[in-house]
């Protein structure tokens, strides 16, 4: 069984910064992506960044270019993201998802059904 655990989460004024923090443990950890998604009030969850872990390649929903940096520590077994420029529109509980199941290709990365764990949440707050 593998845990997710997200850190990182606050409330800020729009313009700020906040970085997030996935720590995952469990059985010998191993996974193919991690990713990113979030959650607003009423609306469905979407995925905003995803990094590969072996090679450390980064996707991004085109709403969060050039704001938000994912990366990871392998090390650790952490995946961070660093969210700047933060808008009102970026309030919503962000969960931290791994893939443990196989490579994923471009196109299925963004897909919330291929990932197998997921963290609990952690809520982000954006004020105008």
């Amino acid at each position: 069984q593998v845990q997710l655990v997200e850190s990182g989460g606050g409330s800020v004024q729009a313009g700020g910064s906040l970085r997030l923090s996935c720590a995952a443990s469990g059985r010998t950890f191993s996974s193919y992506a991690m990713g990113w998604f979030r959650q607003a009030p009423g609306k469905e969850r979407e995925f905003v960044a995803a990094i590969t872990w072996s090679v450390g390649s980064t996707y991004y929903v085109n709403s969060v270019k050039g704001r938000f940096a994912i990366s990871r520590d392998n090390a650790k077994n952490t995946v961070f993201l660093q969210m700047n420029s933060l808008k009102p529109e970026d309030a919503a509980v962000y969960y931290c998802a791994a893939d443990t199941t196989r490579p994923l290709r471009v196109v299925d990365i963004s897909k919330l059904a291929n990932y197998d764990y997921w963290g609990q949440g952690t809520q982000v707050t954006v004020s105008s």
